[in-house]
């Protein structure tokens, strides 16, 4: 299949891969985490946000571990790929997704080491994941809220718990094969907008066979932390999103 490259935003040049799996933490990903970093980084992205899923979700990391144990098997692709960007001019930034029965947040900001001392995060509630998420300097994110899948069981909305909407995410486009399923994008859209929360995009992508998708900023950012920082301050023309052909405002308008 066709690795697609970066669609050029005038005025964003910096353009980030939100939402991606690699094998090593993601059982349904099929690609390491260095190669997803060596693909992004050839498509003409800036960097990328490793967003494995998390002991809630499709994770490939045995739930048998110790809590510390399991952070340090999760997050050693991420480690990786960032000891490769780092050599090549490429970001690698750490987040990860978390699952409650087929509902999903991208979790973005967590220091890591804060994560280790922080037990408590993996017993958490929608709720409770919010308030931690927050006492560590991070923001959550609902993931593709309208999704519809087989692990999905029913759509489930948690407004007062999330920072942000995933109003673009490119996995729901007809591009390598996939399913024409943009009518999910259109459903959180128009959510946040009624919500009157800032939008984010990512690809979902598992695999080097990249869409495209992503947001594109007016800098370089600095880290996960300068990340955060924008969402949380977020006005329209403060950054872009896409699906790896249309164009949104970080407000979700159409451009």
């Amino acid at each position: 299949m066709e690795n697609k490259r970066i669609i050029s935003i005038p005025g964003y040049g910096y353009m980030y891969e939100t939402h991606s799996h690699s094998k090593e933490s993601s059982a349904c990903a099929r690609d390491s985490a260095v190669d997803m970093a060596k693909a992004h980084k050839a498509a003409g992205y800036t960097g990328m946000i490793l967003t494995n899923h998390n002991w809630g979700g499709n994770t490939s990391v045995s739930r048998e571990l110790s809590w510390n144990d399991f952070l340090d098997a999760f997050f050693e692709p991420y480690y990786l790929a960032k000891r490769w960007g780092d050599d090549n001019d490429f970001q690698v930034f750490p987040g990860y997704e978390a699952g409650y029965n087929g509902t999903e947040f991208l979790i973005y900001g967590l220091d890591i080491k804060w994560m280790h001392d922080h037990p408590e995060i993996r017993d958490a509630s929608v709720g409770e994941q919010f308030e931690i998420v927050h006492a560590g300097g991070g923001i959550v994110v609902h993931a593709h809220p309208f999704r519809e899948a087989f692990y999905i069981k029913e759509i489930r909305l948690y407004p007062e718990y999330i920072d942000a909407v995933e109003g673009v995410n490119a996995a729901h486009c007809p591009y390598n094969g996939l399913p024409d399923n943009t009518v999910f994008n259109e459903k959180a859209l128009d959510y946040a907008h009624r919500l009157g929360k800032v939008i984010t995009g990512g690809s979902d992508i598992h695999n080097v066979n990249l869409i495209g998708g992503g947001m594109a900023f007016l800098r370089k950012l600095k880290n996960i932390n300068d990340f955060v920082s924008v969402i949380k301050g977020a006005d329209a023309d403060d950054y872009r999103v896409t699906d790896g052909t249309r164009v949104w405002d970080a407000c979700g308008g159409r451009l």
